[in-house]
Order: structure tokens, then sequence, then C-alpha cells
């Protein structure tokens, strides 16, 4: 089931169309903090609906990478452009619309733990719901059918109503996805989503990641510290050593040198074992094409049951 997408307000950020997934360019993209260059003279082309694993040692400007492009910091030098439309000068409504269409997805999930599901999904939707609204939880019946359906495509219906601190780590990632994908995204920035999950919850994560980029054309850039999951779901790879992008190319052209590169081992050769993840078969449980039993096909039915939570 593709999710109906919600309609976004137009806004004056040069060209861009809010609708339409955006070709995405960093130009001599730099960050300093203080003495350190977090990010080095980074020039990368990203075409819509791709999925790019991004690897590299702790500290090699990954996730400094992302924040980058989402504008949660600004850059030092250089520029982010969206079909021609430099990013670092939007401000006000226009930057809040494009951290919007590049929705974060972080490690440590940042759901509202005494909130149920339900409305940590809702809260998604924060840039296009008034604040007294939201604080009041006055939420829309398209609103709310459209985070019960994220929910249930993710397998997490059930659980709607439950508090987001009694759900396992997986399950509040997923929440967390469902939460960025009610802001309507083009892109997903998902910085280390699987760091801390055991293999069986990242398998679930990376499958509901996957599932987006390939039924609905989301464009993934993900920043993974195990290669064999960079190597299983990604078909582009950036690596990232000191702040600089060292590699970009298909995952079969990760060899033994590329690897010494961007991890830089001192001695002998890279340890992939050092970096791995035992995933479990390919198997996608969220999706409805598995074969798996799926949620009750009544759901978006019963949404009308779930409208009635309490409010504290």
């Amino acid at each position: 089931m593709k999710i109906p997408p919600h309609p976004l307000p137009d806004h004056a950020a040069g060209t861009l169309t809010d609708r339409v997934p955006i070709v995405l360019e960093l130009v001599h993209l730099s960050r300093r903090f203080g003495d350190t260059l977090a990010v080095s003279d980074a020039n990368l082309r990203i075409e819509p609906g791709e999925m790019t694993g991004v690897i590299g040692r702790s500290g090699a400007g990954k996730s400094t990478l992302l924040r980058l492009i989402n504008r949660l910091i600004e850059p030092t030098d250089g520029s982010i452009l969206a079909d021609g439309v430099d990013i670092t000068r939007l401000r006000g409504r226009a930057l809040r619309q494009w951290r919007a269409r590049t929705a974060m997805i972080f490690q440590q999930f940042n759901l509202v733990n005494r909130l149920d599901v339900l409305t940590n999904v809702l809260i998604g939707g924060l840039i296009r719901v008034p604040a007294p609204r939201m604080l009041l939880r006055l939420f829309t019946e398209a609103e709310r059918t459209r985070a019960v359906a994220l929910l249930d495509r993710l397998g997490l219906f059930e659980v709607a109503m439950n508090r987001a601190d009694a759900l396992s780590g997986g399950q509040q990632q997923r929440v967390a996805i469902a939460r960025a994908m009610m802001q309507n995204p083009t892109t997903l920035l998902a910085d280390e989503p699987i760091a801390s999950l055991d293999p069986v919850n990242a398998k679930l994560v990376m499958d509901a990641l996957e599932d987006l980029n390939r039924r609905d054309g989301i464009t993934i850039v993900c920043n993974l510290h195990t290669l064999d999951t960079a190597r299983a779901y990604c078909r582009r790879i950036i690596g990232m050593a000191a702040g600089r992008i060292v590699f970009d190319g298909p995952p079969d052209s990760l060899t033994e040198p590329v690897l010494l590169a961007i991890y830089g081992e001192a001695e002998g050769a890279v340890d992939e074992a050092m970096t791995r993840v035992t995933l479990p078969p390919r198997h996608n449980p969220c999706s409805r094409d598995s074969d798996e039993p799926k949620g009750p096909p009544e759901c978006i039915v019963a949404v009308s049951q779930i409208w009635r939570w309490p409010r504290s």
C-alpha cells in the first residue's frame, strides 16, 4: 500500500516544487568546528531515488554531512543545491519546508516517551499544523488516517496506543521512520539508524527504509558503521575519512585498498568482522508484498476507535 501524499503549501524557495524529487548537489562543502575540519571540500551529486550508504570511522564526518544537508548546522564554506536552488540561502518558512522535505532519522529515536505511538507519529506533521492545535492534539481525520496507515505499513498497527517507552528499540526506530514520513519528504537522511539495535531489529529497520526507497521512490542517504549492511542494501556507497570523501561508487568496488583508505588501518588488512552485523535472511515482514500475515484489513476503518485515546 503506497501512502497517499499529504499536500504541502507552496513556498518561495526558488523553483523548488514540493511534490517532485530533487537532484541534490554538494559543491565544495566544508564545515569547521574550531581547529577541526569535520567536512572538507565535499563534492557530491545524489540523484532522485538513490539509496546511498555513507561509511567511515567514528569522527570521519558522516553525521556532520547529513546535518549540513538538512541545515541543522551551517556550512563554513561551499553550497548545497537542490535542483539548482542554493539551500544555504533559505530562511524562515522556506528553510522549515526544506527540513521537512529532507527528514532526519537519528540513532537515538527522539520519541516523546510519555506519549502514545500514534501521537508521536502525528507530531511529524508539526510544520503544517498550527501550534495551538498541535498542543491540544486536535488532529484532522486525514492526519490520523495517514498516521495509522504508516504504522500499519511498518508493522506497528497493534501498538499504536502503547506508550513509546514500552516499545523495543527496533519498534521505536520504525515509529521514528513513520514520524519522518508524516513530513511528506522526498529524501530521508538516516544517521546511524541501526547502531544501537540487535541484528533482527536492524534488519527490520533497513528493510523498512529499502521498501520506502523501492516502492515510494524516496531518496535515502544512510550513515552506517556496518559494511555488510551497506553492501546488502545500498546501490551506492560513499566512503569518508578525516572529513573528506575518499570513495564514491558501487559496493563491488569496495576493494581492500579502498577500505584501507576509508578506515585507515595502520597494519595489515581491514578486518570486516569489526564492522559486521549478522543479518537474518532478506525478507521484509513490513512490506505488503510479504507472505507474512498482515495487520487487520480494516485498520483504516478502526482508526475511529483510536481517535478516542486519552488526552493525558
